[in-house]
């Protein structure tokens, strides 16, 4: 297996990963009518980040891998924002939604390296 290869699915099962760190999560929490929201939005945006790397993967042009990519970043970015309502939401859960909002943090600044490298080329 290449390096490149590697790589590849080393991005993909951590993205993967990540998306069932959040469903887990969500789970994990009390539920009521503001908080569904949040929750709803959250699950969205961060099991997004792995959706949409695997449809970067099977792009049909250097462009389509591009713009999927910058979506994998702007749904890495949007988890943060949600993880931070969390936050609000439930203080009690700082410590668990501080180590998820760092692996998107993570993510998003794999993405960014990313789609600067291909903006270079």
């Amino acid at each position: 297996m290449t390096q490149t290869v590697k790589k590849h699915n080393d991005l993909e099962e951590r993205t993967a990963k990540f998306g069932e760190t959040v469903i887990s999560f969500c789970l994990s929490l009390p539920s009521n009518y503001v908080t569904q929201s949040i929750t709803g939005q959250l699950i969205r945006s961060g099991t997004s980040v792995g959706a949409n790397y695997m449809e970067a993967n099977a792009a049909s042009s250097r462009k389509d891998f591009r713009n999927k990519i910058f979506i994998c970043k702007k749904e890495a970015q949007e988890t943060k924002h949600w993880l931070r309502m969390c936050a609000t939401a439930w203080p009690d859960k700082k410590t668990e939604i501080q180590k998820i909002w760092k692996e998107a943090q993570e993510l998003t600044l794999i993405f960014q390296k990313i789609t600067s490298t291909l903006d270079k080329k």
